[in-house]
């Protein structure tokens, strides 16, 4: 069924059109439009993603050039730079948010496995700040002159797929993202420490989930019960107790844990708060150990799609870039999964970038040539230290 199709149309046959044309419906995505679709649109984005193209000008140049297979790559036959542009300030953004999210369902599905070593599924929180010029992105003023916005990523650890995706202003306190989370009941959420928020953190137990989150220095605990613990693990104490400070017991009422870690390959000592009771404490350590992987997303996504350079201005279309980078994200993934390839998602991407003007049979891409002398690995593939 691929003999004569681009590589980039093989691969966009994995994203689900009747979908998004729903969606499309939906929000009028449409509404007066009479060549240039939402969908064109969409693979626009998705080819400027996975080609890892630098501007708008850069982007067009390049459709521009390959006019004659516009058709068969699904961009239409009306794409200008004033087009893409105009679709990317004016249509609603809403479109391509809910089918990322539409696409994060897949992926999560696909590649959940019971693998992790503590079962059930286990969550890292943190967010990201992406620096703006405030002369060309005045809305997104963060500083007297500087410009940003912040990332906010609920990530899946088990499926390695982000599972929330949440962009504010870059004044936004961290902690008020914490609201809008949807916890899950019997799930894992691991925090750092500038989210101890005792309120939101008793939130967390009101849900019936579990939290791991690093103790603040100026931490107030009455300790009423201590369990025994081998420190041949690294682990200093585990202590069942109550908050005792006047308002932060108000806050959150209930027992916690605490646990002290030393870490020999840092030689750095962590203090861990969880309403998690059943976990050994190395367990808890181990969770935290894995909050890393989060940054480590980040730090992937930023280096190898296109979100730290905008293609517009306006806020619309920052988040519509941002949208169209997890749906390839996700659809990276998702190609590596059905395609049964032990790639790694950098390497998968790295294939596709360079040969999505080709006729190769996408299959073929994966399995016919020996892709190990790469110098950079997938992001969770790669060595980390335990903290």
């Amino acid at each position: 069924m691929n003999t004569g199709k681009y590589v980039f149309s093989q691969v966009t046959s994995f994203l689900p059109r009747r979908v998004f044309d729903r969606i499309v419906t939906k929000h009028h995505g449409n509404k007066y439009v009479r060549h240039f679709t939402c969908w064109n649109q969409l693979l626009c984005m998705v080819f400027g993603q996975l080609t890892n193209r630098e501007s708008l000008r850069d982007l067009i140049t390049v459709i521009e050039a390959h006019h004659p297979k516009s058709y068969h790559l699904g961009f239409g036959k009306s794409v200008t730079r004033s087009n893409l542009a105009k679709a990317n300030e004016k249509r609603n953004s809403k479109i391509f948010e809910e089918f990322a999210y539409h696409l994060i369902d897949i992926a999560r599905k696909k590649r959940a496995h019971d693998d992790f070593q503590i079962k059930g599924k286990v969550y890292a929180f943190d967010s990201s700040t992406i620096d703006l010029c405030l002369n060309v992105f005045w809305w997104a003023k963060f500083r007297k002159t500087k410009g940003g916005i912040k990332l906010h990523t609920l990530f899946d650890i088990t499926t390695q797929i982000p599972a929330f995706i949440h962009i504010t202003a870059a004044t936004v306190n961290d902690m008020n993202v914490m609201d809008v989370i949807p916890y899950e009941t019997g799930a894992y959420y691991i925090f750092d420490r500038g989210y101890v928020d005792y309120q939101r953190l008793y939130h967390i137990t009101q849900c019936q989930a579990f939290f791991v989150v690093r103790a603040k220095s100026n931490l107030k605990f009455r300790r009423m019960y201590s369990n025994k613990v081998d420190k041949s693990t690294g682990v200093l104490c585990d202590q069942l107790g109550k908050l005792s400070g006047f308002y932060v017991s108000k806050e959150y009422p209930d027992k916690l844990r605490r646990v002290k870690f030393r870490d020999e390959q840092t030689r750095r000592t962590f203090v861990f708060l969880t309403n998690n009771m059943e976990l050994s404490a190395p367990e808890i350590a181990l969770l935290y150990k894995n909050r890393w992987q989060v940054e480590l997303f980040f730090k992937w996504i930023k280096q190898h799609l296109k979100i730290k350079s905008f293609w517009g201005t306006s806020e619309n279309a920052v988040r519509i870039q941002i949208y169209t980078a997890i749906i390839a994200y996700c659809l990276v993934a998702i190609v590596g999964h059905d395609l049964k390839t032990d790639r790694s998602t950098y390497e998968i991407l790295q294939i596709l970038g360079v040969s999505l003007l080709d006729k190769t049979p996408v299959k073929e891409l994966f399995t016919n040539t020996d892709y190990n002398n790469f110098k950079e690995h997938e992001y969770n593939q790669l060595k980390i230290s335990l903290f």
